[in-house]
């Protein structure tokens, strides 16, 4: 074989083990779900459940279509826990883990507080509105690992401390306390039961919604939609579900 020869052999050789590492590569490259490309409406790829589920969250809330609280499933809430934090962007959002969160009782059981984290626009409408953001308190009870949330509405008003924090130090550690961040009047509230609002979509998650929303600054929701602006699922049906206030 000539030297030509051998170095156009050498080179293809080369070339086809570069391209067997690529495609080894992507084959290897998950795709993953997000709001824009592999959004809600591929989300059944990733989960049946999220496109099959009959009990899918978020909902429309019509004030008017609700019936009266089944008092066994009154939420007693116990957030004060002065703790620390981990803050983090995990991608879909600003997410706050607390060392030592506080917890909620239904139905005499309690649920424990595991996280919480923000959308730049509320999951849930009421009357077909969403609200400036929402934080979302996930919460299991740790015997049947079922799943709870409370959810914080907020509205544009005053400058809120605990936010300023929070934002101020995204990849750090935090004193918190989960608290801080309800509204004045947590006695009202509408439930019902639904799923995770992102894959995998699992359903019987307990959902509470304050009906009271809490407050931010403009600024402070301007600084959150800088990282999330459009991380949330479009409003799911109904069905057979009926939803209760309190």
């Amino acid at each position: 074989m000539s030297f030509k020869s051998l170095t156009l052999s050498l080179a293809a050789a080369a070339l086809f083990a570069s391209g067997a590492a690529a495609s080894e590569h992507e084959s290897h490259h998950e795709k993953h779900w997000d709001y824009a490309q592999n959004g809600p409406t591929h989300w059944k790829e990733f989960s049946k459940t999220c496109g099959e589920g009959h009990h899918q969250s978020p909902i429309n809330i019509v004030p008017g279509k609700t019936v009266s609280l089944n008092n066994e499933y009154a939420l007693h809430l116990d957030e004060d826990a002065h703790t620390t934090a981990k803050v983090i962007d995990n991608g879909h959002s600003i997410k706050v883990t607390p060392k030592a969160g506080g917890s909620i009782e239904l139905h005499g059981e309690t649920f424990r507080l595991l996280q919480f984290h923000f959308h730049g626009k509320s999951e849930h409408t009421i009357d077909g509105k969403r609200y400036d953001m929402v934080a979302h308190f996930v919460h299991q009870n740790p015997e049947t690992e079922q799943l709870a949330v409370i959810a914080v509405f907020f509205k544009e008003g005053k400058n809120n401390p605990v936010l300023d924090n929070i934002l101020g130090n995204i990849g750090e550690e935090i004193r918190i306390d989960p608290q801080d961040l309800l509204p004045p009047d947590t006695q009202h509230y509408y439930h019902y039961i639904g799923s995770l609002t992102t894959p995998p979509c699992s359903e019987n998650v307990q959902w509470y919604l304050l009906k009271t929303p809490a407050e931010a600054s403009k600024e402070q929701i301007e600084a959150f939609r800088k990282y999330y602006v459009d991380n949330e699922r479009p409003v799911q049906e109904l069905h057979d579900r009926k939803i209760e206030i309190h």
